[in-house]
């Protein structure tokens, strides 16, 4: 039987943390999870601890992610962090700044099983899931790095590498460590899904209001069962419905990701299926269009700027809600899809 990993810093409970603590002044706790999380400080820097211990704590609890680079796009406002793990596998996770505020793209997978082909997260294959720990650190590193550009990390994204929803309690566990510890509104969180059902079903009964965001992309079965292969157990009728029943829970929107790919999904036929199935949603579907981004071992290439505004233009005169998601990180491979951990994608893929 293999042997459990040892603790990590941002792997323990504080019930956990208490016991480490046994002997220590009751407040000490206190002190300790309020640096971690409320400062976002290591414990070197968490002053109001006695030096010894915060040596202590930093000899007994190792951080769960190795860096191994950090890239920079050319207009600054993207960071990529490439993490080693336990084990070696490697994740990517994505740090977005804005003129106020940052937003943080998180891992909950080391690759992906769902195989989608376009993606090249889902070409690299999967490798294992992420602990609570490390999917907490991620948002604690990436805050801690946009704090020294004077940006406050304010929303949280799982749309990194992996499906959440295949990981839903371990994401879970760190959605209510990020609200209830770090602070952020389970308003401002967003898990997204290729369309596992079940995951959707158990997040509608989950206490906090998180935003669900599916990666849809296809609009009828025929052509989403070649582009996202789950859909061949998880088809668009039931998909709907259990993106419905989310709704009268949470009331709150759901979003379509929509990855354009010329001559693929953006035909004008595509455009009014899709509104079909929000104008069943709505007010409370919203779709993001994608241009499709570059991604080794997928030839199709994505739509043209016009024709991306075209198919918005059409879905709004259809009767639904359609923002063009700006490209961030293309350079940099940190875009939609493009997560891969540095792993080579030689994946052959035809189109019709």
């Amino acid at each position: 039987m293999a042997s459990a990993p040892p603790p990590t810093r941002y792997g323990l409970t504080r019930d956990e943390f208490a016991e480490i603590l046994d002997g220590e002044p009751r407040y000490r706790l206190d002190q300790l999870w309020d640096g971690l999380y409320a400062q976002l400080a290591d414990p070197a820097d968490i002053t109001n601890l006695p030096k010894a211990l915060r040596q202590r704590i930093d000899m007994m609890l190792p951080t769960s992610l190795t860096p191994v680079t950090e890239s920079v796009s050319d207009s600054g406002d993207t960071v990529k962090f490439l993490w080693e793990l336990e084990g070696g596998s490697r994740v990517e996770t994505v740090l977005m700044l804005y003129a106020d505020r940052a937003t943080v793209c998180v891992s909950s997978q080391a690759g992906c099983a769902m195989g989608c082909g376009f993606c090249a997260t889902g070409q690299a294959g999967f490798t294992r899931h992420l602990t609570v720990g490390e999917i907490v650190e991620q948002v604690v590193r990436a805050a801690q790095r946009a704090r020294r550009v004077e940006r406050r990390v304010s929303n949280i994204v799982f749309m990194g590498m992996g499906e959440p929803m295949a990981n839903l309690d371990a994401v879970w566990g760190a959605v209510e460590r990020i609200h209830g510890d770090i602070g952020l509104s389970a308003r401002h969180i967003t898990i997204s899904t290729v369309g596992i059902i079940p995951g959707i079903r158990s997040l509608k009964d989950r206490p906090l209001p998180v935003n669900l965001a599916v990666s849809l992309h296809a609009a009828n079965d025929t052509l989403r069962n070649e582009l996202v292969p789950i859909n061949k157990r998880y088809p668009i009728e039931d998909l709907i419905e259990a993106c419905d029943d989310y709704l009268d829970v949470k009331n709150r929107r759901v979003s379509f990701e929509w990855a354009m790919i010329e001559g693929v999904n953006d035909r004008d036929s595509d455009a009014r299926e899709l509104a079909d199935l929000c104008r069943r949603l709505s007010p409370h579907a919203h779709v993001n269009l994608i241009p499709l981004n570059p991604t080794p071992g997928y030839p199709t290439v994505g739509s043209s700027a016009r024709r991306v505004a075209e198919f918005r233009d059409l879905l709004e005169t259809c009767g639904a809600n359609a923002t063009v998601r700006r490209n961030r990180g293309t350079d940099i491979d940190a875009a939609c899809g493009q997560l891969a951990a540095g792993q080579p994608v030689t994946l052959s893929t035809t189109r019709r």
